[in-house]
């Protein structure tokens, strides 16, 4: 028994090239580009949020980099600590530094795409906020 109702085969689509912006989307970018007062504060937000993250994400850096070597030059007993015939300070400085750098820039990416992908959904709100006035 045959349907009666086939469905029609879907239609094909042709893939020059890469997507193009939308107008809504373009006049988005256009906001920002000529820096109205509306693209003023929103980029205003999106680099605040960054350079907060930034300087979040260093911060630990930084006193890591300064306290670690501070700690081992004001109490020298911990550079005698060995673990395994190697002196503690060196796996510390040397070794476990590194896993340390790399959640921290890791996090950092992570959070930095998290502000970019906010920020394009308040433009995107406002863009519909406009369209409704």
């Amino acid at each position: 028994m045959t349907d009666p109702d086939p469905l029609p085969p879907p239609e094909r689509v042709r893939v020059t090239g890469p997507a193009r912006l939308t107008s809504r989307a373009r006049a988005r970018a256009r906001e920002i580009d000529e820096e109205t007062v509306l693209g003023t504060v929103l980029m205003g937000s999106l680099l605040r949020a960054q350079l907060r993250l930034a300087v979040l994400t260093l911060l630990p850096v930084v006193l890591l980099g300064f306290a670690m070597p501070l700690a081992f030059r004001l109490a020298p007993e911990l550079t005698e600590w060995h673990l395994v015939g190697v002196p503690v300070s060196w796996l510390v400085l040397g070794v476990l530094i590194y896993p340390a750098l790399f959640l921290l820039g890791w996090s950092f990416v992570r959070r930095a795409e998290t502000h970019e992908r906010e920020f394009a959904e308040l433009v995107e709100i406002t863009e519909l906020r406009s369209d409704q006035r």
